[in-house]
C-alpha cells in the first residue's frame, strides 16, 4: 500500500503527531482543565489524502488523554489507516515568560497490524519569550520501532510568534536520529479565541523538497468546562 510507508515514517518521527494544530512538535500545554478538544485536519501529499480527527480530554485538570487517529486515500480509495492513544501530564505549567515541562507516552498503531504498533514517550520543554509573542517548543523521546526491533531517538525544534491578537506563525523542524528531518511552517488563527481555530502549513523534508513536500488545513474545536 502506497500511503503505508508515509503514514508509518509520520507516526515515527512524530509518535503522537499530536501537538496544538498545526505543529508537530508538541508544547508544554493541555487542553483545558475540565474540558475538551477535536484537532482534525486534512493532509495532502500529492495525490494522497489522510484524514486526521485526535479528540482530546482533560477531565482532571493534569493528565491529558488523546484517543484518535486517519483514514488514508490515494485516487479516492481508502488504502490504510493509523490509531493513536496518548497520555499527557505536566510537571510544570508553561507561564509567561517562563518555561513548562512535560511527559507524553502512547502508543501508535496501524488498524488490525500489531507488528506495527510502536510506544513511545517524549519530554515537551517549551519557553516563553516577549510576554508570549514568542513561544518556543523543544521535543526528546523515544519510540520503539517494534517491526525491527530498534529503538529510535526522537526530536523537534518549533516556534510560535505571535502576527496579531488572534494570528500566529509557526515554524518548526523535526526528525529522529537516523535520516533526514523535516521541516513545517504555517499559520494558526482563531476565529473564536480560545474555542474555535483554523489553521494551514506547507512542509517538506529537506533533501527532496520538491519530491515530499505535503499541505494541511485543519480545524481545532475547544469545548467549555465539561467535567
Amino acid at each position: 500500500m502506497r500511503l503505508l510507508p508515509i503514514l508509518l515514517a509520520l507516526l515515527t518521527i512524530a509518535p503522537a503527531a499530536h501537538a496544538a494544530r498545526p505543529m508537530v512538535t508538541d508544547d508544554a500545554r493541555l487542553t483545558d482543565g475540565g474540558a475538551c478538544q477535536l484537532e482534525s485536519w486534512l493532509h495532502l501529499h500529492g495525490s494522497q489524502h489522510e484524514l486526521w480527527a485526535l479528540p482530546a480530554c482533560n477531565p482532571g485538570g493534569n493528565l491529558e488523554l488523546t484517543l484518535g487517529g486517519a483514514l488514508a486515500y490515494a485516487d479516492s480509495r481508502q488504502e490504510s489507516g493509523a490509531a493513536v492513544i496518548q497520555l499527557k501530564t505536566l510537571f510544570k505549567p508553561l507561564e509567561t515568560n517562563g518555561y513548562g515541562v512535560g511527559l507524553a507516552v502512547g502508543y501508535a498503531a496501524q488498524p488490525g497490524s500489531s507488528h506495527d504498533a510502536n510506544p513511545y514517550f517524549y519530554v515537551p520543554v517549551s519557553f516563553s519569550l516577549a510576554d508570549d509573542r514568542l513561544v518556543i517548543h523543544t521535543n526528546l523521546g523515544v519510540t520503539r520501532e517494534r517491526e525491527n526491533s530498534e529503538n529510535r531517538l526522537t526530536w523537534g525544534l518549533g516556534s510560535e510568534i505571535q502576527m496579531s491578537a488572534r494570528s500566529y506563525l509557526i515554524a518548526e523542524t523535526f526528525g529522529q536520529d537516523k535520516g533526514t528531518p523535516f521541516f513545517q511552517v504555517g499559520v494558526r488563527h482563531w476565529i473564536v479565541p480560545n474555542h474555535v481555530q483554523i489553521d494551514t502549513t506547507y512542509g517538506s523534508r529537506f533533501d527532496g523538497i520538491s519530491e515530499h513536500h505535503w499541505f494541511s488545513i485543519g480545524l481545532r474545536l475547544i469545548s467549555p468546562t465539561l467535567f
